[in-house]
């Protein structure tokens, strides 16, 4: 049994996003081992909080800058530090190891950051994407991260190859870690069949830009192509963080009717027949064409909604244009036999990817095989020692220079 504490970028909301719903997979894996957990966010999130208290996950509050995290670390002695994403390992990194490094260092990268970026610069400027990767600072920062940590937890195998091939680094370093699901075939017997289900989803964190991106591209490009087939269909949008400009989208007489965020997401797919994930750029797993999958809900997606779980099949259809799209989900929705056949290959596809007992054995051996050797397994990795030591000196004085900033501001106040 260890002592674990995870710094999250945010508090983990499983039911709003999929990076929440990652993080609850290794808290519920690590907590299951029996190993002690201290998760700590500088973000406010009461709500989002309590998930974890109930959970019985003791939390702390963190302040940026600040000695009190200094003393926290202190006081619970860590044996493994997890950094939710390559921006906590920034701000609190150079402190593990200043204070506890002996710790093993993880990065949960959820998906890679700066390719997301460039992917989003290539669609806006039509510059490829590998130009793109190597211009951005975030390419960079995020990179330095994944040296400075003992074990990086990549989710996609595309983006493990992306690191080796074009940035040359080492996979040792590196651990492929997907989604890890429970998903019993029994389960999927239950579901709701063809003809008990009706009407077109869509579901997404509105915060995400990718997903504000796909919305807008099935309003004006996608959704009229359907509605000309299929004029009494309707398609419901669901997801968090719906703000104005989600519910502006709202029309009725066109059949796009904007929900909100829904408490069970998989109760909203088992009531629709096709799920539409036209994303045109991002990064990582999706975690709704995942949902769509394992909810027997056929999904017509693009390559980068595809990306990490098929490059040719999926439980659906892999589809470009707004005619291929629109063409490919009229054909879900009204071919009975083809829609079982796809809904088939979902749950296949599952099975073989996110198997739960295969990736965390494989993250049991990776963590076991590390901290048996982290001198030797960190001085094979002597760039990321290096990144450390330049990390230290430069944010120790930045560090120092704002608390004593903050300290005269709150005395003058």
């Amino acid at each position: 049994m260890s002592r674990i504490f995870i710094i999250g970028h945010t508090w983990p909301e499983p039911q709003a996003t999929a990076a929440g719903v990652r993080m609850m997979q290794l808290i519920h894996y690590f907590q299951k081992k029996g190993d002690t957990i201290l998760f700590g966010s500088a973000a406010s999130n009461a709500k989002a909080k309590s998930i974890l208290k109930k959970d019985n996950i003791e939390t702390c509050d963190l302040k940026l800058n600040d000695e009190s995290f200094d003393e926290m670390l202190l006081k619970f002695e860590p044996e493994m530090v997890i950094f939710d994403r390559f921006l906590t390992e920034e701000q609190f990194g150079w402190r593990v190891d200043k204070l506890v490094p002996a710790a093993l260092k993880i990065l949960d990268t959820e998906d890679l950051h700066f390719l997301r970026k460039a992917r989003h610069l290539a669609l806006k400027t039509g510059k490829l994407t590998e130009d793109i990767l190597f211009e951005l600072e975030l390419t960079k920062r995020e990179i330095a991260a994944i040296y400075r940590c003992d074990i990086s937890l990549i989710i996609s195998e595309i983006e493990i190859e992306i690191l080796k091939k074009q940035f040359r680094i080492s996979e040792e370093i590196l651990l492929y870690l997907p989604f890890m699901l429970d998903t019993p075939s029994h389960n999927w017997q239950n579901l709701p069949d063809y003809r008990a289900r009706k009407d077109f989803m869509c579901i997404g964190n509105y915060l995400h830009e990718p997903n504000w991106d796909q919305l807008l591209f099935l309003k004006e490009n996608i959704w009229p192509l359907i509605r000309r087939k299929l004029p009494d269909a309707q398609l419901h949008i669901y997801g968090s963080y719906a703000a104005d400009k989600v519910y502006n989208l709202n029309k009725p007489s066109a059949g796009f009717l904007v929900k909100g965020f829904v408490e069970n997401a998989s109760e909203a797919f088992q009531k629709h027949r096709v799920s539409l994930a036209p994303l045109r750029f991002g990064a990582g797993l999706k975690g709704k064409v995942v949902e769509s999958m394992r909810n027997g809900t056929p999904v017509v997606t693009t390559t980068f909604g595809a990306e990490g779980i098929s490059t040719n099949e999926i439980g659906g259809f892999i589809a470009g244009s707004p005619e291929e799209i629109s063409n490919r989900a009229v054909q879900l929705y009204t071919d009975e036999m083809l829609w079982y056949e796809k809904q088939k290959v979902g749950f296949e596809l599952l099975e073989m990817k996110f198997d739960l007992q295969q990736h965390t054995k494989r993250l049991s051996e990776k963590i076991s095989a590390v901290s048996e050797n982290l001198n030797f397994h960190r001085r094979m990795n002597f760039t990321g020692e290096m990144m450390k030591q330049h990390l230290l000196k430069s944010h120790h004085y930045l560090s120092r220079f704002i608390m004593e900033k903050n300290k005269k501001t709150a005395e003058s106040n």
